[in-house]
């Protein structure tokens, strides 16, 4: 299934990973060198709850902001 909530549609975002080498200038280094930038996901944390809906239980993936907010009955 896909990393989507059903309730607010939040999906995994995209960033990239940095890898740096060296001592920093501060600790008496020359400074931090960049070796190599990766791509990466930020995935939203999912999870499979059971929710009372329109009088019958179902289960969904929601988003914990989802739950902790309240946008959600859950049975």
């Amino acid at each position: 299934m896909a990393k989507k909530c059903e309730i607010c549609g939040k999906t995994p975002l995209t960033g990239r990973s940095i890898s740096r080498r060296g001592l920093a200038k501060k600790k008496g280094g020359v400074g931090k060198k960049i070796t190599g930038i990766t791509k990466r996901r930020f995935l939203p944390n999912m999870q499979t709850i059971t929710v009372v809906a329109g009088g019958k239980k179902k289960r969904m993936k929601v988003c914990t902001s989802c739950i902790k907010a309240g946008k959600v009955n859950k049975g």
